[in-house]
């Protein structure tokens, strides 16, 4: 018996791996985060698959819930929105199954800053302008941030920040990061990026919080603030330069040798 955990991305119900899609159709147990993934991946479950929705519930109660399935023989679809590797409160489920000697796997997930990317039609690292994604949030009730992980010290390098859980905490956001990245940096805002009912505000520092106050959401939303985000001026990348010479750029090399 094992617990496989499963991001199961930011929304859409194809982007799931394959390999996600096959362990919920060989899992007897289906545990999943309700609010966050959409129904439509529970149709991969067994027919007869114990479903079970674990937004209201502690993490005693999944204990409990892992154990019965680990004494059954059982294995157990563990369903995460996005990927599982940042905000997914994984962390304490396998510590607590460590302890209680029961096997587990962990499946990667699209997660949400790569859908709201794919959503804007945008590379966010770019040539001379940003080379590096800074994946953060502000403080909230369920986790403090630490002291030295504020959003005017990412700020100061210059980087694409992808401001998570934070919609709430618009104006603050803006406030710390306008005197490093300036008035005119663009900003995006995408709301359930994937869902049918995906939503997307483009604009400035300067303008972002006016727009989002006609059109305001809640809870799903991702904050992008960079330099990246609708520009064009940007040098291309050696990748594709004719005059760059790499291990698979030799003379006569077509890619099918």
């Amino acid at each position: 018996m094992t617990v496989h955990f499963i991001g199961a991305g930011p929304g859409a119900p194809d982007l799931i791996t394959l390999r996600g899609r096959d362990l919920i159709a060989a899992s007897p147990v289906c545990l999943y985060a309700g609010s966050l993934v959409p129904k439509e991946i529970l149709a991969h479950c067994p027919k007869d698959a114990r479903i079970i929705n674990t937004a209201a519930m502690s993490l005693e109660e999944l204990g409990a819930e892992f154990s019965r399935a680990h004494a059954a023989g059982e294995d157990v679809a563990r369903l995460h929105s996005g990927d599982l590797s940042v905000w997914s409160a994984m962390g304490e489920q396998i510590r607590l199954l460590k302890s209680l000697g029961i096997p587990l796997t962990v499946t990667p997930g699209v997660p949400s800053f790569a859908a709201a990317a794919a959503a804007l039609g945008a590379e966010l690292t770019l040539p001379e302008i940003a080379q590096s994604v800074v994946l953060t949030r502000t403080s909230g009730r369920a986790s403090s941030m630490p002291e030295s992980e504020s959003l005017a010290n990412f700020a100061k390098t210059g980087a694409v920040i992808a401001i998570h859980l934070s919609i709430h905490t618009l104006d603050e956001v803006i406030t710390e990061l306008l005197p490093h990245y300036g008035s005119d940096c663009p900003v995006a805002i995408v709301y359930r990026a994937s869902w049918p009912d995906q939503q997307i505000l483009r604009g400035t520092l300067a303008t972002i919080a006016e727009q989002f106050s006609e059109s305001p959401v809640e809870r799903t939303a991702l904050i992008l603030v960079g330099k990246t985000l609708g520009a064009e001026g940007f040098r291309n990348s050696a990748l594709y330069d004719a005059d760059y010479q790499r291990r698979f750029r030799t003379p006569g090399w077509r890619g099918t040798e």
